[in-house]
């Protein structure tokens, strides 16, 4: 190979066009000031692949004709958590593996990578609507939900879409530094990377309905009415049985615990509260967090950035201009 650092995308039939497109146009606007990446498609066949918006993606190539590269990405597709992981996928990452300084997979691209069994005992992110998916496919990945991308031992994942975005940014930054990354950002109109372990804003609770009518009722009373009082003993009573039960009621069926999954509705209302325009004191009274404080230690710990950060960043309507006094205590 030339000089540069070659980065090679792994394609394949029903790959999601943004999880290729979006970290290809990063590194592609990197070298406009300055970077010196080289981009390159392989296909397990060597064939042209089509992609999840029906257009035909050329490859220079085959996988076995790549020699080495600085980076492999494997981008996403639906196809990857609808049905097996296809062989020549698994064989070609396992390939490449030893012939790359870095593995990289964008979205559901992980699940390619889980079934080359390179994520074995390794930390990893997927999509927030797949990470359960892929815990109970993968027992030994160590799977964290809530992380725009994970990086352990030279292997990169991200979580859904657009994060990938996020993960090329961080990439440029480590290869480039903060500046030219930052020129990059500033030049695709998008935010400087977030951090790595920086939740998924927009990732919902998604509960699958309980098959038991009585934790169904629990459910849908936390779900419907979340600035209720709601406790573990509270709940519990609702449907006559004790806290201990509810407990193995919630974490059998949804696998998350009472406590957790009302903090979470919480949390959700919270959001939804605060991108309608509702100030941070009212958003905590009306998702039952009781206090502008504690919303303000959930969303720490939760998504890394507090209410009124999360404000600046992704509330699309407010009653006024500027961030309110409580906001601005709760930073």
């Amino acid at each position: 190979m030339g000089p540069g650092r070659h980065i090679v995308f792994v394609v394949f039939d029903g790959i999601k066009m943004l999880d290729v497109a979006g970290p290809a146009e990063v590194f592609a606007e990197a070298n406009l000031f300055g970077a010196d990446y080289v981009l390159g498609y392989a296909s397990p066949s060597g064939e042209p692949v089509v992609t999840s918006v029906g257009l035909r993606l050329p490859v220079g190539g085959a996988v076995a004709d790549v020699a080495e590269a600085d980076t492999i990405v494997v981008s996403g597709g639906d196809v990857l958590v609808t049905r097996a992981v296809p062989a020549d996928l698994t064989e070609a990452i396992r390939m490449l593996r030893p012939r790359a300084r870095r593995l990289v997979s964008i979205c559901t691209g992980s699940f390619a990578l889980a079934a080359a069994g390179l994520l074995d005992g390794r930390r990893a992110t997927t999509h927030w609507r797949h990470a359960r998916l892929l815990s109970r496919a993968h027992p030994r990945v160590r799977v964290q939900p809530d992380a725009l991308f994970v990086e352990d031992d030279g292997i990169v994942t991200s979580a859904g879409v657009s994060a990938g975005i996020d993960l090329a940014l961080a990439l440029v930054e480590q290869d480039h530094g903060a500046d030219l990354a930052r020129n990059v950002a500033r030049s695709l109109v998008v935010f400087m990377q977030r951090p790595g372990g920086q939740s998924q804003f927009s990732a919902p609770l998604e509960v699958r309905p309980p098959r038991t009518p009585a934790l169904r009722s629990v459910v849908d009373l936390v779900a419907a009415q979340p600035g209720l009082p709601h406790t573990v003993g509270s709940l519990a009573a609702l449907i006559g049985v004790s806290p201990r039960h509810l407990a193995r009621m919630f974490t059998a069926e949804l696998d998350i615990t009472p406590a957790r999954f009302v903090e979470q509705v919480r949390l959700d209302h919270a959001k939804a509260l605060l991108d309608s325009g509702s100030g941070v004191a009212e958003a905590a009274r009306g998702a039952g967090f009781g206090s502008s404080e504690t919303m303000r230690r959930t969303f720490v710990a939760r998504l890394g950035v507090s209410p009124s950060g999360y404000l600046a960043r992704f509330a699309t309507a407010r009653r006024d201009g500027g961030e309110d006094d409580t906001a601005a205590h709760a930073r």
